[in-house]
């Protein structure tokens, strides 16, 4: 019997492979409160290392079968947010608002007010814990289903292939590069969590300027 921990990018690949990538992304894509504990960011990228082989070692995940499953959870995952946070409405995020939680609605909702549905739902996928109550969020808030639709596929596409090439190419060009993925996460992580900090940062700076 194989002991899983689904916080766990790398128990998840050495059990389930890439369709431990599907079922994670959507996950974390659009399932509120469990969304939160998964692997998104540092389970793609590790994904697409372990898809590049060399002449020692064959590669251990397939590349094609690791990108499809990637864009189908991620896609599938932000629509059935979508239509929870629709038919659920404001009590579904009443519900998951614990401090980590009831922060990112709020983040989530300023996004979607400042740069419009087209660009947050493209801009929200490549931000942790965001991504997650960001389709949600959308559903409450009525964003026009079309609009939804189109906007965070191209948002769930862009951000899941990106970080599968990128560890591919990674692992393509880098010999034993899979020796060294727990500090190649904690880059990541680092990395994912950028947008964040600068947003917060000019959050400040408007908070200061604007009048007392």
């Amino acid at each position: 019997m194989i002991a899983v921990n689904p916080m766990d990018s790398a128990s998840v690949l050495a059990a389930f492979g890439a369709l431990g990538v599907l079922v994670v992304t959507f996950a974390e894509s659009g399932l509120l409160v469990v969304g939160f504990f998964l692997p998104g960011d540092t389970l793609l990228f590790p994904a697409g290392v372990l898809c590049a082989g060399t002449a020692q070692a064959p590669a251990r995940l397939a590349l094609w079968q690791v990108l499809l499953c990637a864009a189908v959870g991620a896609v599938a995952g932000g629509q059935v947010g979508f239509l929870l946070g629709r038919h659920g409405g404001r009590p579904l995020l009443a519900r998951a608002s614990g401090r980590r939680p009831g922060k990112a609605v709020a983040r989530a909702e300023a996004l979607l007010a400042r740069y419009g549905y087209r660009k947050a739902l493209v801009i929200g996928r490549f931000v942790p814990l965001l991504r997650t109550v960001l389709h949600p969020v959308a559903g409450v808030l009525e964003v026009p289903t079309r609009t939804f639709t189109v906007w965070q596929t191209v948002g769930g596409v862009l951000w899941s292939q990106t970080l599968v090439l990128a560890g591919y190419t990674l692992g393509a060009s880098v010999p034993d590069v899979d020796d060294y993925l727990l500090p190649l996460v904690a880059v990541v992580v680092v990395l994912s969590l950028l947008p964040l900090l600068i947003e917060a940062r000019r959050s400040r700076r408007e908070r200061r300027r604007s009048p007392r």
